[in-house]
C-alpha cells in the first residue's frame, strides 16, 4: 500500500505552501522514537537543532527512510530523492524559546525551491506546546527581507526575522499528534512560540531536495539518496548510520555541522 498524496492534496500544497496533518506511525511508534532519542541525549547530550541527526542515530535514520515519507516526498519532487539536512526542534517545559517568523531558503544558500520540510511530531505539536505557525500562500511571492536580531531567546541561528507584517488572522496553527507530520514550503513565512506546556515539544525536521538543485555557495555539500538516482552529482554522497554514535560518523557530523554553519554565515 502507497501514501502518495492525492491530486487535491497536491494541490492544497502547492496553493497554501503547507499541509497537514499526514499520519505516518503510530502513536506507540513515536513514544519508542522519542524514547531511543532521549536515551541518546542521557549518552552523548542534547540533540536539538544538531546537524543532520541521521548520521548519528539510527532512529533519526529509520525516520528519514520511512517508505510513507518518501510516497509523500515523492509525490512533490519526482522520485529521485535526496536528503539534504535535518535537525531535532525540541522546545523544553515551560521556556521561553521561540521561532521568529522567516523563510528557510533565505539562509540555505540553494539555486532552487525544489525543496520540501517534513516536519515529524515526537510529542503533541500544540498551542499550547509551541507547535508551528504558518502564513498559507506566502511562499508564492517568493524571498522577502530579513533582518538579524541576535535575540537570545530566538532558536534560529542568528535570531533572523521576516521585515514584513504578519496578519495573525491568517495565520494557521500546525498542530499535530505523536506519528503525525506536516509539510511546507521553503519559502513560506512560519514562526513558532514559546512551549508553555509541561511537556517537551519535541520534532523531527528533514530536508528533502531534487538532485538538479545546487548550492551556490560552496562545492563541499553532501547528501543522502534515499529514492530513485541521482543523475547530477551536485552533492556528495553521505555515509550510513548503521549504529548509535559511531565515531566516525560523529567525526563527519561535526565536519557538516560547521559547513553548514559557514553556509548560514555568508546569506
Amino acid at each position: 500500500m502507497n501514501s502518495f498524496l492525492t491530486t487535491e492534496q497536491q494541490e492544497s500544497y502547492r496553493e497554501k505552501g503547507c499541509f497537514f496533518p499526514l499520519s505516518l506511525f503510530s502513536p506507540i511508534e513515536a513514544i519508542e522514537h522519542r524514547r531511543r532519542l532521549e536515551e541518546i541525549e542521557g549518552q552523548y547530550g542534547p540533540m536539538h537543532y544538531r546537524t543532520k541527526p541521521y548520521l548519528l542515530m539510527t532512529s533519526a535514520n529509520e525516520i528519514a527512510r520511512l517508505p510513507e515519507l518518501l510516497d509523500i516526498v515523492e509525490s512533490l519532487l519526482g522520485h529521485d530523492i535526496l536528503l539534504w539536512d535535518s535537525a531535532y526542534v525540541i522546545k523544553e517545559p515551560q521556556n521561553t524559546k521561540f521561532v521568529s517568523w522567516h523563510q528557510d531558503l533565505t539562509y540555505w544558500g540553494l539555486d532552487s525551491d525544489d525543496l520540501v520540510t517534513v516536519w515529524v511530531a515526537l510529542s503533541p505539536a500544540t498551542e499550547g506546546s509551541g507547535c508551528m505557525k504558518m502564513l498559507p500562500g506566502s511562499h508564492r511571492n517568493g524571498k522577502k527581507s530579513h533582518r538579524d536580531t541576535h535575540e537570545k531567546e530566538n532558536i534560529l541561528h542568528r535570531g533572523q526575522e521576516l521585515e514584513m507584517s504578519i496578519d495573525e488572522e491568517q495565520v494557521v496553527s500546525v498542530e499535530l499528534k505523536p506519528g503525525e507530520a506536516s509539510l511546507h514550503h521553503g519559502w513560506i513565512a512560519h514562526a513558532s512560540y514559546p512551549n508553555l506546556s509541561n511537556d517537551r515539544r519535541v520534532g523531527l525536521s528533514l530536508q528533502y531536495i531534487s538532485p538538479r538543485v545546487m548550492q551556490m555557495h560552496t562545492d563541499k555539500e553532501f547528501a543522502t539518496l534515499v529514492r530513485g538516482e541521482d543523475l547530477y552529482n551536485n552533492f556528495s554522497p553521505e555515509p550510513i548510520c548503521n549504529f548509535d554514535f559511531d565515531p566516525e560518523m560523529v567525526a563527519f557530523q561535526a565536519k557538516m555541522q560547521k559547513l553548514k554553519h559557514e553556509v548560514y554565515e555568508t546569506q
